[in-house]
């Protein structure tokens, strides 16, 4: 049996859209002489649809789009994803469902039963677990059908106190009794830099332990700020790689059932891209997807000279292109010369447009404006903060003249411990670098670098200043970044105690104490940030929701 893994890009919502791709490689399928193709989790409605899903008309639509995707099924079987409505009068009103589609009609449905409710997932809020197991018969084979989550039912986490989901049953355990032939997992599995060698450790010790080959459909693309890598695969019963789909752009292949019995054949190698090229990719596709879906066009920077600004430029460039870019450069009289003509260079590099707009003068005349009121006050942050206040309505002035985006580039390490101005650099339309460790963006520069030099070195060596003041450097209010961002990673994303922080002799008490301080007095900046691009398994906004008024 030939079975082709369609890895598409969808787009929530857009119905038109989302089914014309998926008739348009069922048709390629069909052509090839193809028995059955697999979509993604939800692919009929795009992933996440949040609570879309309480709208009656939206699930109706659904439901028409996949009668309407089953009548081009006559002569090739189809499995996609969408929800259905849960015909008991108790529990939720929706189940998260596989269709299988042949014959012109909706054959079987399948439902999800493990529902994520951790991070960002909340799964629970739509949808009803699914307790009735069945499998499907096709062409001799016997397939069992599962939904994401449902494989990964003895998935390791980072912090398992931390995580919820609802073990109503074992999925597999349930279906290994009907003793398939072939395993098929559709999923909306978001990108996570620290987690892409475990998801595919998982579907290779599934295998191995069913014995069952496994065929694993995920989805790419940008949807808002959760980013989609695909590397969909398909792995024969003794755990060996056979095929493996591209990751964050669209890519579909078929895949012979012959060649998933594990037998006779030589082992297939698949190189990992290293962890900052994923990063690099992720970031640009996020990018892409959050521009195409909004139907937006152009993007805009400011560049201060430092690293953070630089890195956002270039991706912006090669997920837009330099002509739908444009940088301003709003130099002080605390900026360095070398900030204003690093940011020219790395401009012109690009090929970018830029203008340059000084903004001594205005904040000149905002501490006149100000001196009956702050009187002979000794000056401090509030001068810092109205410099980058000034630059904040100069971008976002420009923003609305001309309709360019303005791309936020603070990184994880600023936004944890409130290293920024609230509307001033923290503004924006989305943040680029916001799941990203300062340490990371270093790398990141490097990788962009590997080849040729576009960012000037002197942005990459000089050590980072926000040049708010005179010689001003972020060591004088922060850790090293290289200390910083280990102590953020194992305090957000491994929830460490600040007990077992300390406890661990790697670190000052008091170090430790200060950066936490930081970061929980800083909770409030980071309800007013833009939409971060989520790398991470645990990123700044909807995977992280800490009360603001909380004494803890």
């Amino acid at each position: 049996m030939k079975i082709v893994l369609a890895q598409l890009d969808y787009h929530i919502g857009n119905f038109l859209e989302n089914t014309t791709n998926i008739v348009l490689e069922i048709k390629n399928a069909q052509q090839n002489n193809a028995d059955l193709i697999v979509f993604s989790e939800l692919s009929v409605c795009g992933y996440p649809p949040q609570d879309l899903l309480e709208r009656r008309e939206f699930v109706s639509k659904c439901e028409t789009e996949i009668k309407r995707i089953a009548r081009i099924c006559t002569d090739i079987g189809a499995i996609i994803g969408g929800p259905t409505i849960n015909p008991d009068k108790e529990g939720k009103l929706l189940f998260n469902s596989a269709f299988f589609l042949y014959e012109g009609k909706i054959k079987q449905v399948f439902h999800k039963s493990l529902l994520p409710t951790y991070d960002i997932f909340d799964e629970y809020r739509y949808f009803e677990p699914n307790r009735n197991f069945s499998i499907l018969g096709f062409k001799g084979q016997k397939i069992a059908v599962t939904i994401c989550e449902d494989l990964w039912d003895e998935q390791p986490v980072e912090n398992e106190f931390a995580r919820r989901r609802l073990y109503t049953v074992n999925p597999m355990k349930e279906l290994s009794q009907f003793k398939p032939d072939i395993l098929i997992n559709i999923a909306a599995s978001p990108f996570s830099h620290q987690r892409t060698g475990l998801k595919k450790k998982i579907f290779i010790d599934k295998a191995r332990q069913y014995q069952v080959p496994v065929i694993y459909v995920n989805q790419v693309g940008g949807q808002t700020q959760l980013i989609f890598e695909g590397g969909s695969m398909a792995i024969d019963k003794s755990g060996r790689i056979v095929e493996q789909l591209n990751y964050f752009s669209p890519d579909t292949r078929i895949v012979d059932t012959e060649q998933l019995t594990g037998k006779g054949r030589l082992p297939v190698v698949f190189e990992e891209p290293d962890r900052i090229k994923m990063v690099h990719d992720a970031l640009i596709t996020g990018i892409k997807g959050y521009f195409q879906k909004l139907n937006l066009r152009k993007a805009l920077i400011g560049l201060s000279g430092g690293i953070d600004s630089a890195v956002t430029l270039v991706l912006a460039v090669r997920a837009l292109g330099k002509e739908n870019v444009h940088s301003l450069l709003m130099p002080s009289q605390y900026s360095s010369d070398h900030s204003v003509t690093d940011s020219i260079q790395l401009s012109e590099n690009l090929d970018v447009n830029y203008d340059i707009i000084d903004i001594q003068k205005p904040y000149n005349t905002f501490l006149k404006i100000l001196k009956p009121i702050f009187k002979d006050l000794p000056e401090d942050i509030t001068e810092e903060n109205i410099q980058s206040r000034i630059r904040g309505l100069i971008l976002m002035a420009y923003s609305n003249k001309f309709g360019n985006i303005l791309l936020n580039t603070s990184n994880k390490s600023e936004a944890a411990v409130g290293y920024g101005t609230l509307y001033g650099d923290m503004a924006g339309g989305l943040s680029i670098l916001g799941d990203v460790y300062k340490t990371d963006v270093y790398k990141l520069a490097e990788l962009i670098n590997r080849k040729k030099i576009i960012i000037p070195q002197n942005i990459i060596n000089k050590p980072p200043s926000a040049e708010l003041k005179p010689d001003q450097k972020d060591t004088d209010s922060l850790p090293e970044y290289d200390v910083l961002d280990k102590v953020l990673y194992e305090y957000i994303e491994l929830q460490k105690s600040p007990e077992e922080l300390i406890s661990t002799g790697s670190y000052d008490e008091n170090l430790i104490n200060r950066i936490i301080k930081m970061i929980i007095k800083n909770e409030y900046k980071r309800y007013q940030t833009p939409p971060i691009l989520r790398i991470s398994s645990k990123a700044f906004g909807e995977g992280r929701r800490i009360p603001l008024t909380a004494k803890w």
